[in-house]
Formats: structure tokens, C-alpha cells, sequence
């Protein structure tokens, strides 16, 4: 059997280069950046903590992070669970009446722009005669993020073995002992990874967290947004690096979650 090798040439590297550098390097500058003790943006004033103090003395944008922090962990948690619920049912359930609608209405806002949908969800929260600020917010991001759960669990539904929880059935297990026993840990993973995804998303939304929050419950993009209309300040890329070393943290301890859960998964599997 032929083996095809891949080998680095010059072309490869220099491509892999560009692609790392378009992607990565303006995170980069900003991280610097966020450490430079002159006030100008573009005039480098050594290094310096300035910022992050200004940052932490900034009482409007400590309230407008911890908002963002609240809405992305509530409305992350409750699209994790609506939409671990809908993978079940759309992974167990084949035949169901009124699938296609089901299912057609939940991957709307994949695809919907989200204009539309904040818009919709204004017009919503008016006819309900309903307060805007947290919970308008958080119901907003979790109807956003719900369709991005259901898609990550139901992918990893439709690859497990259904004999797995029949044989629990057979031997005396009732459906939903089954589905906690059996399948549930088996896809812990994929409900991690949809917890991530819509913690992200909620935290980065702007434009549906524009239309669905009120007086006092700006969030933090919105914040930011504000602010670099007048111009950016070196507190912004404080707060940004802020927000990435946050984002890394959790990636690095999903990570190794998941090495962790697969090493005992492969040191049981001879058992």
C-alpha cells in the first residue's frame, strides 16, 4: 500500500506562517499593548500596570463585566440544559409528529442574522410589557445559543450505540435510568463543549444584547463599544487581555478535563 507523506517544504511553512500571523497577531499587539504606560495608543511608553489599575478602579466597567460574566454563565446554562433536552428528542425521536418544524424552528437562528433576531425579541419584550435588563438579556442569549448546543450534542447522539442503553433496559433498567446511566456520561463531553460555545457566544454578543438590554445592564461589549466610538483607551486592551487569559483558562481546563475523562475511559476499557 502506498503511504502518502507530507513533508514541510517552504511553500507550507511560509503559508502556515501567514495563516498564524493573520489570525493570532492582533491579539497579540493588543496584549502588548495593554501594558504600555503612555495614554496614546500608538506611542509606546515602556512597560507598565497602569491600565489594569485603571481597570480595576473603573466602577462602571466592573459592573458592566460582571454583567457579561452573570448573562453568559446563566443564559450558557440554561441553553446547555433546553438544548440537551432537544438533541435527546431529536436523536431519539425520529419519527415524532412535527419533527421537521421542530427542528426547522430550533436551527433558525443559525442562520437568521442578528438583527432580526434581537429586533423580533425587542418587538417581543414590548408586546410583553416586560423590563429590560437581566433576564430580558440572558432569554435573549439563550435562545441565540440553544440552536449551538442541540447541534454539538446531537452530533455526538448519532454516534453512539443505541444497544448500549437496550442492554441496560434489558437488564432492568427503566428508560430514563438508562439515558442517566448509560448515555448521559457518555456524552458529558459534548455537553461541556456546548456549555463553552455558549458561554462564548453570550459573552461576545453585541448587536442582540443592543436591543434586549435596558437602563443600568449594559454589558460589557456594549461598554467597550461605546467607549472606542470616542476613541481607544490602553484601559480597552486591559480589558481585552483580561477577557482572553479568562477564555484560555477555561480552554486549558476543558482540556485537560477531556484527556483526563479519555485516560480513564482507555484504563477501564480492558476491564
Amino acid at each position: 500500500m502506498a503511504r502518502t507523506v507530507t513533508r514541510l517544504t517552504r511553500f507550507n511553512m511560509t503559508s502556515l506562517a501567514l495563516g498564524l500571523a493573520f489570525l493570532y497577531l492582533p491579539i497579540v499587539i493588543l496584549v502588548i499593548y495593554s501594558f504600555n504606560a503612555s495614554r496614546l495608543v500608538t506611542v509606546w511608553g515602556g512597560w507598565s500596570l497602569r491600565w489594569y489599575r485603571e481597570f480595576f478602579g473603573d466602577r462602571a466597567m466592573l459592573e458592566a463585566a460582571w454583567m457579561s460574566l452573570s448573562v453568559a454563565a446563566v443564559s450558557a446554562t440554561l441553553a446547555t440544559l433546553l438544548g440537551t433536552l432537544a438533541a435527546v428528542g431529536l436523536a431519539r425521536g425520529e419519527r415524532f409528529r412535527g419533527r421537521a418544524l421542530f427542528s426547522g424552528m430550533l436551527y433558525s437562528p443559525l442562520v437568521m442574522p442578528e438583527v432580526i433576531s434581537g429586533l423580533s425579541l425587542l418587538l417581543l419584550f414590548v408586546a410583553l410589557n416586560a423590563e429590560r435588563g437581566f433576564w430580558t438579556v440572558t432569554i435573549a442569549h439563550t435562545t441565540l445559543t440553544m440552536c449551538f448546543v442541540t447541534v454539538v450534542v446531537q452530533s455526538r447522539l448519532s454516534t453512539l450505540d443505541r444497544s448500549l442503553e437496550e442492554a441496560a433496559m434489558d437488564l432492568g433498567c427503566d428508560p430514563v435510568r438508562a439515558f442517566l446511566l448509560v448515555t448521559l456520561p457518555l456524552i458529558v463531553p459534548a455537553i461541556v463543549a456546548g456549555w463553552m460555545l455558549a458561554f462564548t457566544l453570550s459573552l461576545d454578543d453585541v448587536v442582540i444584547a443592543s436591543f434586549t438590554t435596558g437602563p443600568g445592564s449594559a454589558t460589557l461589549p456594549i461598554r467597550i463599544y461605546s467607549e472606542v466610538r470616542l476613541g481607544v483607551k490602553p484601559e480597552i486592551n486591559a480589558i481585552c487581555t483580561l477577557v482572553i487569559a479568562l477564555i484560555a483558562a477555561i480552554i486549558v481546563v476543558a482540556s485537560f478535563a477531556s484527556k483526563l475523562s479519555s485516560a480513564r475511559g482507555e484504563s477501564a476499557a480492558p476491564l
